[in-house]
């Protein structure tokens, strides 16, 4: 028996707010991974490891928030707390790699494919694991081509978002990325759940479910959104993270306060007289030398 399903249980709610999950992390993560780009230093492997987290905590909170919309009409659905979690450090780790080899290898073509293909196959990985730890009294089926789709719009996500990363630097810009960037992540998401159907069992003999989606609504908002926050704030108080690199004279005016900047001076005209000055200058010499 097929069960019916339906992705949008609350109607645009899910959608907007895990939307606006993945922008979130996606901003944090490209702001980082930027600041540690332009301006290197011991400081690098710290604001990597920071955007890296942001990145793979806002995806899977992104994830976990549009699976409180998917219901199957005739199963009550539950969530296997350890696969559920494990999910998490599988897209924190995988992105971690993906952001670590453009972060120290630049924006060559072989760092960005690279990092891109495992970082996206880090968001795929997370989201079909996530999908493992649900427990319902049927199996969880799967369209072969729709899978494959979702898996090349998670890579090329990935691998645009890195690319920005590296290439984007103005704080607008960055900002419009982590836009598209929680487009693609969300577009991905919907298009895996298209992939979905449910063969249902019979009742007998079934196990209970596990957790309902009430029971980890807790831990999955507020321990990865407090993350978030926490890591937007370290942003918003690092003016390189917001400003980007600032310019050369406003840097040399800020290191010298209250001096005002020289004004450029044509240099002088060279006139018959001033010509003159030198020879005038000996002859006198050699006067006084008489």
């Amino acid at each position: 028996m097929q069960g019916t399903v339906d992705g949008f249980g609350y109607g645009l709610v899910t959608p907007v707010a895990a939307y606006l999950m993945a922008c979130l992390g996606g901003a944090l993560g490209l702001r980082c991974t930027t600041r540690s780009v332009r301006n290197g230093g011991r400081s690098r492997p710290g604001w990597l490891a920071l955007g890296s987290a942001a990145i793979g905590s806002g995806i899977w909170t992104m994830h976990f928030i549009a699976m409180m919309g998917f219901t199957v009409a005739e199963a009550p659905i539950g969530y296997d707390r350890t696969v559920t979690f494990a999910s998490l450090a599988v897209a924190v780790v995988m992105v971690g790699v993906g952001v670590f080899i453009v972060g120290y290898r630049g924006a060559t073509v072989m760092a960005l494919v690279t990092g891109g293909t495992l970082m996206g196959l880090g968001i795929a990985s997370m989201h079909y694991l996530g999908m493992a730890g649900m427990r319902l009294r049927g199996t969880i089926e799967y369209d072969t081509l729709t899978v494959a789709l979702s898996v090349v719009i998670a890579v090329v996500a990935a691998t645009a978002a890195l690319w920005a990363a590296v290439s984007v630097h103005r704080f607008s810009a960055s900002l419009l990325a982590s836009l598209v960037m929680g487009i693609a992540v969300s577009g991905m998401h919907y298009v895996g759940m298209a992939a979905v159907s449910v063969h249902l069992h019979p009742t007998a003999g079934v196990p209970d479910p596990g957790e309902s989606p009430a029971t980890l609504l807790a831990p999955v908002l507020i321990g990865p959104l407090v993350f978030l926050l926490l890591a937007a704030a370290v942003v918003m108080f690092d003016p390189l993270l917001v400003l980007g690199e600032p310019e050369r004279g406003a840097a040399d005016e800020r290191r010298r306060p209250g001096i005002p900047a020289q004004r450029a001076t044509a240099p002088p005209r060279r006139t018959a007289a001033w010509a003159a000055e030198p020879g005038r200058r000996r002859g006198l010499a050699e006067r006084d030398g008489r």
